[in-house]
């Protein structure tokens, strides 16, 4: 019997990502290369180097490092500020990944209290951080706060506090796992964005769609010391390079079409929306990343979203989550899929969403 999700992948059509993640990502980006190369050694060697370089110049910081997840990343540069400034606290949203998504990593590797700001449903502010009663030596901000659909604070109150932290000391680090896709909406360069920030973090493998790894970026006294870390994290493995050279084909080939991302999600938002019992968070999209809401039960949403992959060939969602007994949802990020889909189709399963949730929720 075949599950929702089987229903999901034999559908002709993926509203989401950028295609499949298997051995085809890898071959793609091997295109570019002739094999004569010789990889990376332990964290050294012409290609990482490269690209390190690469990050660095375009992220507008003195010099970047490659490490093979976000997770070590994040705890090693909020280990470094604390130990700089030899307080043993930071502060961030409850809805962190750090939080959240990382076993108290680091509470339980570093020692470091945590001290959470601001409402979980709404980003953080600059009263906010003015109002922290305890010493803290480095403020996280997640850009966009992906846990409530990705949204952003306005480019002016990033200012305010990074101005305001700057005054106070407090380093500011950024949490930019999905930083290039939050650039068209800002207006701004990645240049601009991080000059706001002491320590900047991106993901490789999120919004351009490599295998895996991240950048940490920063001045050179602080890559030095995050390289340490990385060794003591058991993070310099034999050979970083089919990460390192999937990251860096998928960034030249896509970072400059987050614009066309966001556009697309900002179309798909209102879709959504104009569908009975359907919403989505934000209403209008900041970046290419939304959640939709349906106020329904999971399995009458299940139910629906199947009849419409089965009659239109259209992948809305691979899962859903509940929210409570009457909601339930499902996050969506855009990437190349989505432009391959006819227009007449898309309009089509959207015609059909709307009508099947009138129909279904009036039998409930």
């Amino acid at each position: 019997m075949n599950s929702f999700s089987d229903f999901y992948k034999q559908t002709k059509y993926k509203v989401a990502g950028n295609g499949p993640r298997n051995i085809q990502v890898l071959k793609e980006a091997l295109v570019k290369w002739d094999g004569q190369e010789d990889g990376d050694h332990y964290g050294k060697g012409k290609i990482i180097d490269e690209f390190q370089e690469k990050m660095a110049k375009y992220l507008g910081k003195e010099a970047a490092v490659f490490f093979p997840s976000g997770t070590m990343t994040q705890q090693i540069a909020l280990r470094i500020w604390c130990d700089e400034l030899r307080i043993k606290k930071v502060a961030y949203h409850p809805l962190s990944h750090l939080e959240i998504h990382e076993e108290d990593g680091l509470k339980e590797l570093h020692h470091i209290e945590t001290i959470l700001l601001a409402d979980k449903d709404r980003v953080i502010q600059l009263e906010d951080v003015v109002g922290l009663e305890e010493e803290i030596a480095c403020l996280l901000l997640e850009l966009p706060q992906r846990e409530i659909g990705g949204q952003l604070p306005a480019y002016e109150t990033l200012e305010a506090i990074s101005a305001y932290c700057k005054e106070k000391g407090i380093k500011l680090h950024l949490d930019g796992a999905r930083l290039f896709e939050i650039l068209p909406f800002y207006e701004k360069s990645a240049v601009e964005i991080c000059a706001l920030f002491d320590s900047v973090y991106v993901s490789l493998y999120k919004g351009i769609g490599g295998i895996a790894g991240a950048i940490l970026a920063g001045n050179t006294e602080f890559t030095e010391k995050s390289k340490v870390w990385k060794r003591r994290h058991g993070g310099d493995l034999i050979s970083l390079y089919p990460y390192i050279l999937s990251a860096d084909y998928y960034f030249d080939k896509r970072v400059d079409k987050m614009n066309q991302y966001y556009l697309c999600a900002k179309e798909l938002a209102e879709y959504y929306n104009q569908c009975h019992a359907v919403s989505t968070l934000p209403l209008k999209p900041v970046s290419n990343m939304f959640h939709v809401y349906f106020d329904a039960p999971k399995e009458v949403v299940e139910a629906t979203l199947t009849e419409i992959y089965l009659e239109t060939g259209i992948g809305l969602t691979s899962y859903l989550r509940v929210g409570n007994n009457v909601t339930t949802n499902y996050e969506v990020s855009i990437g190349d899929l989505y432009g391959q889909i006819p227009k007449e189709a898309l309009r089509k399963a959207f015609q059909l969403l709307d009508e099947k949730m009138k129909d279904k929720l009036k039998i409930i």
